[in-house]
């Protein structure tokens, strides 16, 4: 009896190993670092852990390795040996009641180590690895330095053997765009975050890897007053206009000197005081379009207008950006006056998609499964389309990029309004573009 409790505490044991082991490794730094701020227990010493592997690895694997032999001493010398007596007692020979008794303790105690021992602590600390972490780690450490000499014996063997293998160095843990996707579309399948806090953190990482150009009102859709017009002309432009600010020029398309806040001029009405919009021009900060767009943040904080003029390498006047403009970026696009705002892509009935031609690029790349390269000077679908045509197209012309046929549709001008993108056919030569 008192070898089955003691072949019992050490598959526990053992159990206790492999728990840790998978908890302290597979436990998440950010977190547990999160959980020592707060003061969790154990915390601290987890992290410690998990910043020497080798050291801890071979803490748990030394006592893994004596568990082991404990238990097929305790097994096979003694456990095995009484259950030969009762076999032989039931009339099996000596000779064959010592290899049956063998065998069958043997694999019982292969399977109560690979359930008791193995499976299940690892499955817990899998579903709770930072938690268990946090309280294994005291005795992980306390064993650590009982054993440091043999620690450091087989940590050195280790990296020498890494070293031959030409693994000098730990790879530094990183974490990329695509895993932190991938862990919240796993966060939202369970339930824990809604359809639009994912919509919203995608919207976050994509403005993160945006330039100010990809964000802003492009020059052509900005209203404008210009201070050289007489007043009837400006108050004209004023009125017309559905926007609430408006850029002041002087003379000049490109020679941009503020912003103009109907606020201001409706304050200055209701004092009964003279129409002078020059009076209450303001100053807006400028910056130039291959500035980051979460750079743009901190500076409309401090800006009186919340408008950036946004001007390209020459110092032409090329649009502006807004607090609007960056909220829109994360949440889509908001409702005006002419109505609901217009999807970028439409998905039609036969599987092909209506685009329009300034849907950001990554919004498209997104929807139709393309990868698309980092080194891009494009941001929206109209760029993507010019990019390859390489000129200015015409209606119905096409290219293939992909699985996916692009036809410019509509123009606007000379620029790129709607595109149709539909699966090409399979053909067995086929190429990835076409003019």
């Amino acid at each position: 009896m008192l070898e089955i409790v003691l072949l019992l505490i050490l598959l526990l044991t053992n159990g206790l190993f492999a728990l840790s082991e998978l908890a302290i490794v597979y436990a998440r730094p950010a977190r547990l670092k999160s959980m020592a701020e707060r003061g969790v227990g154990g915390a601290r010493r987890a992290l410690a852990l998990a910043s020497q592997p080798g050291r801890f690895l071979s803490t748990v694997q030394i006592g893994i390795t004596l568990v082991g032999i404990l238990a097929g001493a305790i097994s096979g010398a003694t456990i095995a040996v009484r259950l030969e007596g009762p076999l032989v007692d039931a009339g099996m020979s000596p000779g064959l009641a010592e290899p049956v008794a063998f065998v069958a303790v043997v694999s019982l105690v292969t399977y109560f180590s690979l359930i008791i021992g193995e499976l299940v602590p690892k499955q817990l600390a899998l579903r709770n690895a930072e938690t268990l972490a946090c309280a294994v780690a005291p005795l992980m450490t306390l064993l650590a330095r009982i054993s440091g000499p043999l620690v450091s014996l087989l940590d050195a063997s280790g990296n020498l053997v890494l070293s031959l293998l030409g693994q000098r160095h730990a790879s530094a843990k990183t974490v990329t765009d695509e895993e932190i996707r991938t862990l919240v579309a796993e966060a939202e399948s369970v339930g824990v975050i809604e359809p639009e806090e994912r919509s919203m953190i995608a919207g976050v990482m994509r403005l993160g890897d945006r330039a100010v150009r990809a964000v802003m009102t492009p020059r052509h859709e900005v209203d404008s007053v210009d201070l050289a017009d007489d007043l009837g002309q400006m108050r004209s432009k004023i009125l017309e206009s559905p926007h609430s600010r408006l850029i002041v020029t002087d003379g000049s398309p490109d020679k941009v000197v503020g912003v103009l806040q109907a606020k201001d001029l409706l304050d200055a009405y209701l004092r009964r005081r003279k129409f002078a919009p020059r009076k209450y021009v303001k100053t807006a900060p400028v910056i130039p379009e291959t500035m980051d767009a979460l750079d743009v943040i901190e500076l409309m904080k401090t800006s009186e207008v919340h408008v950036a003029l946004v001007l390209d390498e020459y110092g032409h006047f090329e649009g502006i950006v807004t607090s609007a403009d960056i909220l829109e970026t994360i949440v889509g696009a908001f409702r005006t006056e002419e109505g609901p705002p217009e999807a970028y892509i439409v998905r039609r009935d036969d599987g092909s998609f209506l685009i329009s031609g300034d849907t950001p690029v990554e919004e498209l790349a997104d929807t139709l499964g393309m990868n698309l390269s980092d080194e891009r000077d494009f941001h929206t679908a109209a760029g993507f389309a010019l990019d390859r045509f390489q000129r200015i197209p015409t209606i119905g012309e096409k290219f293939i990029e992909g699985n996916w046929c692009f036809e410019v549709i509509d123009l606007d001008g000379r620029r790129i309004d709607k595109m149709l993108a539909a699966r090409k056919p399979f053909t067995h030569r086929s190429a990835s573009r076409q003019g």
